[in-house]
């Protein structure tokens, strides 16, 4: 059963920053809203990543002390150093306050093969009823405005290194994560994802979310629009 979009309403963010991805002979664009800072997943050297990540550390905690930012930079180094062998195209991460709390959030988009299918209607029914079957979380078949696509809202237990938690041993932290696959007319999907280990910004982060997909377009490698719920029509 295909379901409208029900995240949280959207809200407009002014300041914001498009986003190009390449998918072979399909482009695919969204707007990132301003507080997510890009992480440099594909910079090949070492000291040109350093560059980045203090320029990052600097521009995200202004007016924060050096352990605060020591252990901010080594969150995003850990980040860097498992987003490219998921084969995460595209990461960012956002680090605010809701009601006086801390809060952090990442996001990241993948490219992986579909399911062997006829069309994008079939591809929806597997990739849902996989996610059914593995109980991976709460699964639905959505319209977004580039086309149908499957959501899936769960938890997971995050490995936190210990060196960071202050304890001699890593930390399991329960993490809220929104995932949604994208199925394109090439055989791959995009698999879009921000998670959140505080539970106290999942309403702030999840109507990001919310915004981030639902301005996501498609286009073909002339520039002509694509939506994939019209691709089988």
């Amino acid at each position: 059963m295909t379901v409208s979009f029900e995240f949280p309403a959207l809200i407009p963010y002014p300041d914001s920053t498009p986003v190009v991805l390449q998918a072979d002979d399909i482009c695919l664009r969204w707007v990132m809203p301003e507080m997510f800072h890009d992480l440099p997943i594909y910079v090949q050297d070492d000291d040109e990543a350093v560059r980045l990540l203090e320029e990052l550390v600097d521009k995200v905690l202004p007016g924060a002390d050096y352990d605060a930012k020591t252990k901010f930079g080594v969150m995003c180094a850990l980040a860097l150093g498992e987003l490219p062998a998921a084969g995460v195209e595209h990461a960012a991460i956002c680090l605010t306050v809701d009601d006086g709390i801390p809060c952090i959030a990442t996001f990241s988009i993948n490219l992986v093969d579909s399911p062997d299918s006829a069309g994008i209607s079939d591809v929806v029914k597997e990739i849902s009823s996989s996610l059914r079957r593995t109980r991976a979380g709460e699964v639905s078949v959505i319209e977004l405005p580039c086309g149908t696509a499957v959501s899936c809202i769960g938890s997971r237990a995050a490995s936190i290194s210990g060196d960071m938690m202050g304890t001699d041993a890593d930390v399991a932290l329960p993490t809220s994560f929104i995932r949604v696959c994208v199925p394109l007319p090439n055989g791959t999907a995009a698999v879009v994802e921000l998670s959140t280990p505080t539970e106290s910004g999942w309403d702030m982060f999840s109507t990001m979310f919310a915004n981030i997909v639902s301005s996501i377009r498609l286009f073909h490698a002339d520039g002509s629009p694509l939506i994939t719920s019209q691709a089988e029509a």
